[in-house]
């Protein structure tokens, strides 16, 4: 028997996540974001200081952390960032916020899909499937790897359609792979570590670490992803702020660790000439067998990333749409899997495209770039709320506070502002571009209600 449009509009996503699984999602997003398949990329640019990158990166992001912290306790809400904006100014902000950072997590899933293909590829190498000569060779390696992103995405996005609490449940024994996997490098680069390398050398001195730090702040994209899956977390007032905190303090110990006992061992040079150096790493240290496992254990680490940036991205389109910013279509709930199945698939459509341009450094930039512009608005309006509606219940309060004024809030967008001005003049170009075209979006398309 059919199901009535009554039924089908008064469906809502299901909570199911509680603390532990919150902070699984925002760990695991963390992780398999950039250490696995950028700290290759940020070393060619800050040398063996990757790690004060790194240290600036995780800076940027407890003081953005907070703001998030403080808001999502306010409005436990998906498109979290959309409704920050719209209550602290106006609709057509919002919508802007909104569709930058939509942009930047479906630029994310794309991102980290090349470099699971990455991986991939360097696992057929080790098998002699692909010689090494193809992957050498930018024209056949894109024909090898475009391929290989894509089909990521096409699996991802079917779990994505599955069900939140199976997608959970597939989130936490890869986050906990993945979270080995890096502290298997920290035990072993204890044991390899080399005190004579300079851990503060950086090629392009104090610009060179800011702009790595600018670059390797993307592997610290996924906390504010926990404010995202709010209607699906249970006390999501009480929970999503925990899990807030909990994220990005268990990744900055990590990151800090892996970057310093990588660079000690490798050093940057190493680092920078192969994209998979986490790999190369232990394979120097134990054989081809230990480089293997690592491929394996990033391959499951970014397949986990590309998840839950497919789920983020579809949740956001779900509660932009809500809101008639975004045709109403996109905020249909499947009856069986209760998970927004038309969002779901167009996020996945989007996401090839993008793969599509098969330059990760360029699209992780554009990612940051993004996530940067979204920061500053939900600084703004954590400050703006702040004065706008003080009587609004906070279940968290952001610490630091000059009267009514938040200097979290002062300090995340000051922060967010400067990385962003270390960004390539051509991402920032695409990213105006982007821009634009949500402008245009909202004036052409968005329903006036």
């Amino acid at each position: 028997m059919g199901i009535s449009k009554k039924t089908k509009d008064s469906l809502k996503l299901k909570r199911t996540l509680g603390l532990f699984e919150a902070t699984m999602y925002g760990v695991g997003i963390i992780i398999g974001a950039g250490i696995y398949t950028l700290i290759g990329e940020g070393t060619c640019i800050a040398g063996n200081a990757v790690w004060i990158s790194f240290v600036i990166g995780a800076i940027v992001a407890a003081f953005t952390g907070l703001a998030y912290c403080e808001l999502s306790s306010m409005m436990p809400k998906e498109a979290a960032e959309y409704n920050y904006s719209k209550k602290a100014f106006n609709r057509k902000v919002a919508f802007i916020v909104g569709w930058v950072m939509l942009i930047a997590m479906i630029v994310a899933a794309s991102t980290v899909s090349i470099g699971f293909a990455r991986y991939f590829a360097d696992v057929l190498v080790k098998f002699g499937i692909v010689e090494q000569s193809q992957m050498a060779n930018l024209s056949a390696a894109y024909w090898i790897l475009i391929p290989v992103a894509i089909l990521a995405i096409l699996i991802f996005s079917l779990i994505n359609y599955w069900g939140m609490k199976e997608s959970s449940n597939i989130n936490i024994v890869a986050t906990l792979i993945e979270t080995g996997g890096l502290v298997l490098i920290i035990v072993i680069g204890i044991f390899l570590f080399n005190p004579a390398r300079d851990l503060a050398f950086s090629p392009m001195g104090f610009y060179g670490i800011m702009s790595g730090a600018a670059l390797m702040f993307f592997a610290f994209i996924g906390f504010e992803d926990v404010a995202n899956i709010a209607e699906e977390t249970k006390d999501a007032r009480r929970i999503v702020p925990r899990a807030l905190l909990l994220s990005i303090a268990i990744s900055t110990i990590i990151y800090i660790l892996v970057a310093i006992v990588a660079v000690s061992y490798l050093g940057w040079e190493q680092m920078c000439a192969n994209p998979t150096s986490l790999s190369l790493m232990l394979g120097n240290a134990f054989g081809p067998s230990a480089g293997f496992l690592m491929d394996i254990i990033a391959l499951v680490s970014i397949s986990n990333t590309i998840l839950v940036s497919l789920i983020v991205a579809s949740r956001m389109i779900y509660g932009i749409s809500r809101d008639a910013c975004l045709p109403k279509v996109f905020c249909r709930i499947n009856p069986k899997t209760l998970t927004p199945h038309i969002a779901v698939f167009a996020v996945m459509l989007i996401s090839i495209a993008f793969v599509m341009i098969g330059d990760i450094a360029l699209i992780a930039k554009l990612t940051t770039a993004s996530i940067f512009v979204a920061y500053i608005f939900v600084n703004l309006s954590l400050i703006a709320l702040r004065y706008k509606s003080p009587g609004i219940e906070r279940k968290f309060k952001a610490p630091l506070n000059i009267g009514k004024l938040p200097l979290v809030g002062v300090l995340g967008l000051a922060t967010s502002a400067v990385l962003l001005f270390y960004t390539d003049t051509l991402v920032l170009v695409l990213e105006a571009v982007l821009i634009v075209l949500g402008f245009a979006i909202y004036t052409l398309f968005v329903r006036k209600n």
